[in-house]
C-alpha cells in the first residue's frame, strides 16, 4: 500500500512568498486528500512536499502553478517519488525568523489601526463639535428669525393701530359728509319752498 502512494517534492520560484501562496496551497492539498507541507525557503522559493494518490498528487502538481492578482508563479522545479508515509496532514510550516518577522509586522499593523483608531477618535470628536458649532449657528439664526417674526408681529400690530384709526377717520368722515349733506338737502328744500310760495303768490302755480 505504500508504494501505490506518491510523493512529489517541488521548489517553486516566482511571486509566491508573503502573497498568501502557501495557504492556498494548503487549502488544495487538503481538497484533494494529500498530507505533507508547504515552506518558505530563504532563497525566495517555496518548498512543498506532498504525498498521495497518483491522480491525486499529480492534480496537485498542475494546481500550483497559480497566477492571480497577488501570486505568479514562474517555475515549479518537480520530482516524483514513492510516499514515505510519515505525514498525517498537510501544513504550513514556518520558520523561527519568520515568526519574529510576522510579530514584528504584526506589532506596525497594531500600530497604524490604534494611530487610526486615534485619528478616527479626533476626527469624530472634531465632527460632533463642529456639528455643535453648526447647531448653536442654527440656534442663533432661529433666535434671529424669532426676532424678525417679532419684528414682523410689531409691525403688524402697527398697521392693525393704522387700519383701525383709518376705519375710524372713514367712518368720521361719512359722519360728517352725511351732516353736510342733510344740511345742504334742508337748505335747499328751503328755497324750493319759498319759490312755490312765490309762484303761488303771482298765480302761477
Amino acid at each position: 500500500m505504500l508504494f501505490a502512494m506518491m510523493r512529489l517534492t517541488a521548489y517553486v520560484s516566482g511571486r509566491v512568498q508573503r502573497v498568501g501562496y502557501r495557504a492556498k496551497l494548503v487549502s488544495l492539498a487538503s481538497n484533494l486528500g494529500l498530507v505533507g507541507f508547504v515552506q518558505n525557503r530563504p532563497d525566495g522559493r517555496v518548498l512543498v512536499i506532498a504525498e498521495g494518490d497518483k491522480d491525486a498528487v499529480e492534480k496537485f502538481a498542475s494546481a500550483i502553478r497559480i497566477e492571480n492578482a497577488l501570486i505568479n508563479v514562474e517555475t515549479v522545479d518537480a520530482n516524483y517519488s514513492n510516499a514515505s508515509g510519515e505525514f498525517s496532514l498537510f501544513r504550513k510550516v514556518t520558520g523561527p525568523d519568520e515568526v519574529g518577522e510576522r510579530l514584528d509586522e504584526g506589532i506596525e499593523i497594531l500600530k497604524c489601526m490604534l494611530t487610526g483608531i486615534n485619528n478616527l477618535t479626533i476626527i469624530t470628536q472634531t465632527g460632533f463639535e463642529g456639528l455643535n458649532g453648526k447647531m448653536d449657528d442654527m440656534n442663533c439664526k432661529m433666535d434671529g428669525l424669532n426676532n424678525k417674526m417679532d419684528g414682523a408681529n410689531c409691525r403688524m400690530d402697527k398697521m392693525l393701530d393704522k387700519q383701525d384709526e383709518t376705519v375710524g377717520e372713514m367712518k368720521g368722515l361719512r359722519r360728517d359728509l352725511k351732516d353736510h349733506m342733510d344740511q345742504r338737502f334742508e337748505y335747499i328744500e328751503g328755497e324750493l319752498a319759498e319759490i312755490k310760495s312765490a309762484l303761488r303768490v303771482k298765480g302761477i302755480i
